[in-house]
Parts: structure tokens; sequence; C-alpha cells
């Protein structure tokens, strides 16, 4: 009892020590900012609520306090997953409607009542469907390995195969699709007068030859239907039918065939028009998908005997365009999100395209399943324009230029004349990755001495990239609202960190400058670079766009430590000194920022 009286003694004196020392070390710099920065409450982060904040019109922009004055949604027919039963789930149910979400996220939020509602309205069809959510910020592998890049992302899952839902977010139109997608995917020709009249009325078609009009061959080409939204599926097992869509009576069963036909002003364009009877013999065909083989016409894929669901209608997706595709609203989301991610452009005004949309042709022919040919009337003002101000293409002169797609974003040009055997060089070098790429930029300014500095695509090396500093960078476009709301809050933060020789903070227009290093996921995209780490992906900034966030998250990253540098104030005596962590100027207002 005495050992233990004398040690509880001796630990006593430590133990109030402890108790002395504050858990936390104090942040001298972070309290003065709370004092200083004059941020936006945390009740407006973003700074929407400010008087005079431009508005966003091309955004739907949904406050986050005004989630929670939404009303309470029924959500008693919409089925919860997790990686804990989401492949169960999915291996007992032929059609699922997923939708991968963000509890913060308030286009999350604005869904919610109406896919509540669809759920409810289709619970009688529960056999055949069932509607369903995933916390995409709780099951982070599951939004992995479907690639979830933003929130809300709607998948409709048929016999496991994932489609994107890219359908207005509305009860309405959700459960329409739905119902098409649960009608009958497949059509059956018997006699040749049904197979004339659909070869002479439709641009393309896809055609099963097969032994039976049921079973499972049926079902696997149902089901591709249900993932194809473009074309129409039919299927026979008439050899007369067979033979009028060029598939041998005599080849091994199961085969498909897609084919397709320009129709009447593209054929006029490229050659000569031809009769309603001449149509069906000058069908292109792309592709005969078989197990056997069909004399006489070229096999552009061949899945190694698998006739299933998710082959045929990724080569239909594929496959489904023209040879040269004319860029538009409604043909952009066919060609951006297309298997084939890599596009050959051609940028020519209306006028000219007759001179060199032929030669375009030709050299496309050598890339078929490899590439897309994409024309872009440049003059259109809807589409033309704006996507050739996107490549940063000025000017009329008729330009050819590769691109590498949405999520690698390079491009190359094409120098040297508009010939078919310069084009397919071109086009070579570009799928053997021989091509340098081009990226946008500003001239470099003359003068560079603000607080926040301006980076361009030509000097992002030398600002942004120096190993010898820590760098900020916000990645905006000039129209956004967001980014004009940020910018007095950026230019504060810039004023605050100056004269910290190891930091930078800059700003780039993502809209006439590009970088390798620097691709933003919309705007505004703040991203930092530590010192030394380079050669990593930066940093994305994710918080709330305030003073004090941002040196938070950039004390927290950087890797040279810093100190600020702070005014100096004017005491009783009229002597200067610097502000301490101790002074509350009156009438400042204490943000609760933390």
């Amino acid at each position: 009892m005495a050992t233990s009286r004398s040690l509880l003694l001796l630990l006593l004196p430590l133990l109030l020590l402890l108790l002395a020392v504050p858990l936390h070390a104090s942040d001298d710099d972070l309290d003065y900012l709370i004092d200083n920065a004059d941020d936006i409450p945390a009740n407006d982060p973003d700074g929407w609520l400010q008087e005079g904040s431009p508005d966003d019109d091309d955004d739907d922009l949904f406050h986050q306090d005004q989630a929670h004055d939404l009303p309470p949604v029924d959500e008693t027919h919409v089925v919860v997953l997790s990686t804990a039963n989401f492949s169960d789930f999915l291996a007992a149910r032929r059609h699922v409607m997923v939708e991968f979400y963000a509890p913060w996220c308030a286009h999350c939020q604005a869904l919610a009542p109406d896919y509540a509602a669809a759920a409810a309205e289709l619970v009688h069809l529960a056999h055949e469907v069932a509607l369903a959510k995933v916390d995409a910020t709780e099951d982070t592998d599951l939004a992995q390995k479907y690639d979830v890049q933003g929130f809300p992302t709607i998948l409709f899952f048929i016999d496991g195969v994932p489609k994107d839902y890219n359908g207005a977010r509305t009860k309405e139109a959700i459960v329409s699709w739905i119902n098409k997608k649960l009608g009958p995917g497949v059509h059956n020709i018997t006699t040749v007068d049904e197979a004339e009249k659909i070869l002479t009325g439709e641009d393309k078609v896809v055609l099963a030859v097969l032994d039976s009009l049921s079973g499972a061959h049926s079902n696997e080409i149902a089901a591709a239907s249900r993932l194809e939204d473009a074309v129409n599926f039919y299927q026979t097992s008439d050899p007369d039918v067979a033979k009028l869509f060029h598939i041998d009576p005599a080849a091994n069963r199961p085969s498909l065939v897609l084919l397709k036909k320009e129709d009447e002003e593209k054929l006029t364009f490229y050659g000569t028009v031809l009769t309603k009877s001449e149509i069906t013999l000058s069908i292109s065909l792309f592709l005969l998908f078989m197990r056997g083989l069909v004399v006489g016409y070229n096999i552009l894929y061949h899945a190694d005997g698998q006739f299933k669901a998710s082959a045929i209608a990724d080569f239909v997706s594929a496959n489904k365009l023209p040879l040269v595709i004319t860029l538009t609203q409604e043909t952009a989301p066919s060609i951006f999100d297309n298997p084939i991610k890599k596009q050959i452009l051609l940028f020519v005004v209306a006028n000219e395209s007759s001179k060199f949309l032929p030669t375009f042709k030709e050299a496309a022919k050598s890339f078929k399943g490899k590439l897309l040919f994409v024309f872009v009337e440049r003059d259109n003002e809807e589409v033309g324009e704006p996507v050739s101000n996107y490549f940063g293409i000025t000017g009329q002169e008729t330009t050819v230029l590769a691109y590498t797609g949405n999520e690698d974003a390079r491009k190359f040009f094409l120098d040297g004349e508009m010939s078919v055997e310069n084009i397919k060089r071109f086009a070579e070098n570009f799928l053997e990755e021989k091509l340098t790429p081009f990226y946008k930029s500003e001239p470099v300014p003359e003068s560079n001495k603000g607080d926040v500095k301006i980076v361009v695509g030509k000097n992002l090396d030398q600002i942004v990239l120096d190993e010898s500093k820590d760098a900020l960078l916000e990645i905006y476009a000039p129209w956004c609202g967001h980014c004009q709301a940020l910018e007095p809050t950026y230019n504060k933060l810039g004023k605050h960190l100056r004269g910290i020789g190891s930091l930078v903070i800059a700003k780039m227009d993502g809209t006439t400058n590009e970088h390798p290093r620097a691709k933003p996921d919309g705007f505004p995209t703040i991203l930092f670079y530590p010192a030394g780490k380079k050669s990593f992906d930066p940093i994305v900034f994710e918080g709330d766009r305030t003073v004090v966030e941002m040196y938070k998250f950039i004390k927290k990253h950087a890797s040279i430590p810093f100190k600020l540098t702070r005014p100096a104030t004017k005491t009783e005596d009229g002597q200067s000194s610097a502000s301490t962590k101790g002074e509350r100027s009156s009438g400042t207002n204490l943000k609760d920022e933390l």
C-alpha cells in the first residue's frame, strides 16, 4: 500500500503538467487568419450568398444550406446497396438501376424525390426491375470499380452488365426509359417481305441468324439490344432472309451481322445516288459476328466463339457510326462516349466541305474500328465554333487534328497537305504514339509581380513545377460564376501569404492555356504541388473555398515549413510592432471556421 502511495505522489506532478499542456499546439498564423481573413461565413462556403456575386446560369446551383430545407423523401422502394450485398443483389435480378451518390451532393438531393417516385411507380414490376442506390463516399471500391467520376452517376445493369443512364433526372423520364428496356428488345423476321421493308427503311440494323427464335442465343440477342439504344435488333431462322442480309444460309449458327447504309443525302455527297432497288446491294458490311465464317465478307471482329450480350453490344457500339461522323448535338454522345476514344477531326467551313470530305473519308477506310473520324463544320455557331475554340483553332483554315479523348485530352495537328496518304500517315503515327502533342498557351506576361502569379501554358514549368517551391494553382474559366465568386477570396489568400519565398500562389485561365501536369476537372480546379515532389500528381483541394481552409490545406501539404509575414501595426506610443496571437481588433467578427 505504501508503495502505491509513493508511486502516486511521484506521478501526480507529471499528471498536473500534462493537464496544463494543450492537447493541440496552437497555430499563431491560423489564429491571425481567422481574425483577419474576412472570410465568408461557414454556412456559405462558396460565396453564393455574397451581395453582388455573379450568377452562373449554366450550372444548376443548389446551395448546401438549402439541403436542410428539403422535405423528407419516402425511399421505401429504393434498395440500399453496399459492397456487402451488391454482387448478390445483382446476381439475383436481371435488371437493376443503381444510383451512385454522395450525401453532400446537391444534385443527388434534388434527384432523390424523383428517383424514389420512379421506384414506387415501378414497384408492380419488382420481379423484373429494381431501383437501388450506393453511397459512393462509403463504398469507394464499388465507385472505383464502375468508374464513378461525378455525382450522381446512374447505371442500368442488365444481367450484371452496366450501361450509363444519360436521360433526364425526372420520375417520368426514368420510368419511360426503364419500360423501354423491359419491352421486347429483339424482333422476329419470318418472311422475305418483312426483311426487304427493314433493309430499305432503316439506316442500320443488326440481324442474328439462329436455329431457333427462342432459347439461350435469342436471350443473348435480346439482352444485347437493351444495352444499345440506337440500333434495332432482329432475328430469323429463315435461310432466304439470311441470304437477303448477305449471310450464307449454310454458315454455322448463331451468326450475327451489322449492316449500315448511308442516307441519300450522304450518298449524294460521296458518290452516285442509288435507286431504291439498288440500296440493298450497296449496304456496307462492317462485321460478321459468328461462330463460323461467312464467305466473301470481311470479318472485322470475332469474339472467340462467345455469343454473349456484352460482346455483341460492344461491337455494335463501336461500329454503328458512319465512316465519317458529322459532329452535332445529337451525335456528340455517340462520339465522346464511344469505346473507341481516339479521334481524327476535320475542321472545315461549310462551303468548302465538299472539297475535303471525300479525301478525309477515303483515309478513314483504313482505320475502321481503330479511330473515329469526325467532321466539324467550324462555322456552325451551335457546335462548330465552340468546339473549335476548345481546341484552340482560330481563323478559317482547314485543319486536321488528332485527339486522344476526354480522359487524356492530348491533341496533335496535321502538318502538310490534305492528301489521303498524308492523313493516313498522320493517323498511323498517332496510333503508334509518334506525334508531339500541342498545348494552348497565352503569351508569357511581361510583368508578373502580383501576389497571385499569372501562369500560362508556356511558363507553368518555371513557376508551378519549380522543385524548390510549394505551389498552389487555381485553374479557372472567365465565364464561370464559381470562379468569379472565388476571385476576391483567392486574392486575399495571395495577399496574406505574400513574402513567403518558398510558396507560390498562382492562377491559370484554363480556357486559353493547357499543360499536361495541370488538367482541370471542371472550374475552378485548385491543385497543390509540394516542393520536391513535382513528378507526382498534384493534390486536389476539395474543401470550403475560404482563406482559412485553403491556408490549412497548404500548411498540411507543404514540404517547406513557413510562417506568415504579418503587416506591422502601430502601438500607443507610435512605434511599429508585428501583430501577435492575442490581439483582437475591435469590431472584427471571429469566423467560425474550425
